[in-house]
């Protein structure tokens, strides 16, 4: 069994001359093999949640969830810990959105799926035997969703045995832990390129797989 999360940091807001939006937009992947890596990660963020951000004596407002944006690094320091053992990796494709072509800015949707498509073309898929699930943060429309999977499958069919199972879930990071993680690493690349903030892409760099900044006039 092969489980992607796939997370964003960033936003995909193109006017820096009324608005300030981010100067990157990063698309990362969490991969895990094996039920038994995926739960324990998946406990690894439930035993942060519990201890570090809802303890007993303090739960007069419970947090539901870890977020990069929100999480002081010694938190983050504190997860990374109780599953750095762990075998899993991440990809990431940082996207420099002063770089995309003018015509694309109205079609952030297209933008966003070529980005995702580009992280997830880095996967290694020829050990994945038995299933393989990709599980996204739940943010778009129904028609966004339908032509998401569509394009995905379309371009990973080359890459996957046809005998391999291949589901795409869209949940709720609320609800599915494991996207969490997936946020605050995402967020330890975004950090490092959008602020020069290293501490906790450095933390984690070892778990890195692959991460690249892409530029589409180039």
């Amino acid at each position: 069994m092969l489980y992607l999360y796939l997370d964003e940091s960033g936003d995909l807001g193109f006017d820096f001359v009324n608005k300030k939006p981010s100067k990157f937009f990063v698309v990362t992947i969490l991969a895990v093999k094996g039920n038994e890596a995926n739960r324990c990660l998946i406990n690894g963020v439930k035993k942060t949640l519990r201890r570090k951000l809802n303890p007993k004596k303090k739960r007069k407002r419970i947090v539901e969830e870890i977020k990069g944006t929100k999480t002081i690094i010694d938190i983050k320091e504190y997860f990374y810990r109780q599953i750095s053992d762990l075998e899993f990796g991440i990809y990431s494709i940082i996207l420099n959105k002063k770089r995309v072509y003018q015509y694309l800015i109205k079609d952030k949707s297209r933008v966003y799926n070529y980005i995702a498509r580009q992280v997830l073309d880095r996967i290694p898929y020829e050990n994945a035997q038995e299933k393989i699930i990709l599980i996204i943060d739940k943010s778009k429309s129904k028609p966004e969703i339908i032509e998401f999977n569509s394009y995905i499958r379309r371009q990973l069919e080359s890459k996957i045995d046809p005998t391999v199972p291949f589901y795409i879930n869209h949940a709720d990071s609320k609800e599915n832990f494991a996207l969490q993680a997936t946020d605050l690493f995402s967020y330890a690349i975004f950090e490092k390129y959008e602020r020069a903030r290293e501490e906790w892409f450095r933390i984690i760099e070892k778990k890195i797989k692959y991460y690249s900044v892409y530029l589409p006039n180039k």
